[in-house]
């Protein structure tokens, strides 16, 4: 036999591996603990977090989309559906927008290529959905969630009268 072997034995023989377990959870019993009591408390939120999508409209009601398709083509998991028509006055507005909020990934690129500023990633966390047919958010949605939450959730630079009033 070996002297580590030997030593080895003796060492599970005494149980120092449970001691030092139980010396390091009678360091932390006693201190103060950390746990957050969720839908009581909430933890403080970072001002760069990217949560929920919703879509901007002008102070007069249209929608700011102008359907470029640009937030479609830098998605990279393809979370993002838009379909166009053109209007009688030429020009052009989406007839669906829809993001699968199971693919998506909460990159902020959607935000970022958006040249008309239309669709903003809010400081919305508490949504779920029962099916995946319900975690894809439609157009109206959207606009649902920005006029619903614009005075609890929105980080101040986007409490705006840009937002739908209806």
């Amino acid at each position: 036999m070996s002297v580590a072997s030997i030593k080895d034995f003796a060492s599970s023989f005494m149980l120092t591996e449970l001691f030092k377990g139980m010396a390091l959870t009678g360091k932390y019993m006693f201190k103060r603990k950390i746990t957050v009591q969720f839908p009581e408390e909430k933890t403080p939120q970072s001002p760069r977090f990217r949560g929920l999508h919703a879509l901007r409209r002008y102070e007069n009601g249209e929608e700011r989309c102008i359907a470029c398709k640009l937030c479609e083509a830098v998605c990279p998991a393809m979370a993002i559906t838009i379909e166009s028509d053109i209007r009688e006055d030429g020009s052009r507005r989406t007839s669906r927008y829809d993001i699968d909020l199971t693919k998506c990934i909460f990159c902020g690129f959607c935000e970022e290529s958006c040249p008309v500023d239309s669709i903003v990633e809010t400081h919305i966390f508490e949504y779920h959905g029962e099916s995946a047919a319900t975690c894809t958010s439609p157009k109206k949605c959207c606009w649902l969630w920005v006029t619903v939450m614009k005075l609890k959730l929105l980080p101040a630079a986007l409490r705006m009268p840009s937002f739908d009033k209806s």
